[in-house]
């Protein structure tokens, strides 16, 4: 079993010695305490809202500032932008090492370096534009009002096995244009002979999205739509604490890369959208939700499931949810996936005791501990009752 891992995985930013409970700091409103007394709430504030960090020159990704906010101490969430800023960032830097950062860094100025050299064909692909890139059902669905708006997104979905989501999601001539950018990004890189990072350990071709500019875009679609899905569907895997993404394509067919092994995505969530173009085979199978402990663990004949792939279809499922895809048989098919992650779900899960409840051996295993004490208590009364009789 293999973990299919990205390029960029995200810093953590708590541990149990400073998390703090709801309460909060006891330090003076709107004032940074020192920092050995840095805290984060276990829970967030969901109605708080938070601020956009675009505008800071950071060693960190933005969008993880926006999320750690609502678990800031309430006297500290009404303060100036500046101070939270700055608490967030001290514990940022506790947790994540130098040469982290430096990795960080680097990554960035290579992103940077292809940014300033390649020229999109599409540009209207590099800034979120629900209106050509949706359709209609989608942005339907979205376009709800607030008390409305979670029944009408759970309308659209269909789930044809347990923890595994479908819908429409994509138009046909946005995938067309995504399709001819990835080319022409990809004969960009063959003529300039710049050396490109591929979308994970697994796969040797397809490219990473985010590193050519589409960040941006794909960061809306995280934020504006599917932390919206992950609160509905997967609140036990971080829900709508998601902060961060990897964002990428993948190509398969007879000289591309032909199947994937069975394996767990590095993520809380994944977004995958068939792109295109004709092509044979290829479906995805699903073998049940699994923890790091029992990941190589046996598959129960109610976990199995196949699905086939249609241009601008999505499934949507949990990263810890096994997977693989079937061979390619013919043509040519390109898939869009997007990684999402949740900082706060990954360090609050290294300090569960027992027994996750997203994965499918856990719930097993606490159900069999649960009977076996059932029963060991039914034997004690029954001797009980026995020895009354008697």
């Amino acid at each position: 079993m293999a973990v299919e891992r990205g390029k960029d995985s995200p810093l953590l930013p708590t541990s149990p010695a400073h998390v703090a409970g709801t309460n909060g700091n006891a330090n003076g409103a709107g004032v940074a305490p020192s920092n050995a007394n840095y805290r984060l709430r276990l829970n967030p504030n969901q109605d708080h809202r938070a601020e956009n960090y675009d505008d800071l020159g950071m060693e960190f990704t933005p969008l993880l500032f926006s999320s750690l906010e609502r678990y800031l101490p309430p006297n500290l969430l009404d303060v100036p932008r500046d101070t939270k800023y700055k608490y967030m960032r001290d514990i940022l830097r506790r947790y994540s090492t130098e040469g982290e950062r430096t990795r960080e860094q680097k990554h960035k100025e290579y992103r940077q370096k292809i940014v300033s050299n390649y020229q999109p064909l599409y540009r209207e692909l590099y800034t979120m534009n629900p209106s050509m890139f949706f359709v209609q059902s989608f942005l339907k669905a979205f376009n709800a009002n607030e008390k409305n708006k979670d029944e009408s997104i759970k309308s659209i979905m269909s789930e044809p096995a347990p923890g595994v989501y479908t819908f429409d999601m994509l138009q046909p001539r946005f995938c067309e244009m995504l399709l001819s950018e990835v080319e022409n990004f990809e004969k960009w890189v063959h003529e300039t002979k710049f050396r490109i990072m591929r979308p994970n350990t697994m796969n040797k071709f397809g490219a990473v999205l985010d590193d050519f500019g589409m960040q941006g875009t794909l960061d809306k679609l995280m934020e504006d739509f599917i932390r919206h899905i992950s609160k509905i569907f997967f609140p036990d895997v971080g829900g709508y604490s998601l902060d961060s993404h990897h964002g990428f394509v993948v190509e398969y067919g007879m000289d591309r890369d032909v199947e994937l092994g069975f394996h767990v995505d590095d993520s809380e969530v994944t977004l995958n959208v068939c792109l295109g173009k004709q092509f044979t085979g290829g479906e995805l199978f699903f073998r049940g939700v699994r923890c790091e402990k029992h990941v190589n663990s046996e598959t129960h004949p109610e976990e199995i499931f196949d699905y086939p792939h249609a241009p601008g279809r999505a499934i949507i499922h949990r990263g810890r949810h096994r997977h693989g895809a079937r061979a390619t048989t013919s043509g040519h098919r390109i898939n869009l996936l997007l990684w999402c992650r949740s900082s706060v779900f990954r360090e609050l899960k290294k300090h569960k005791k027992e027994f996750i409840n997203f994965c499918g051996e856990c719930k097993r295993e606490k159900k069999a501990r649960l009977l076996h004490s059932v029963a060991a208590r039914k034997k004690e009364l029954l001797v009980g009752e026995g020895d009354v009789a008697s």
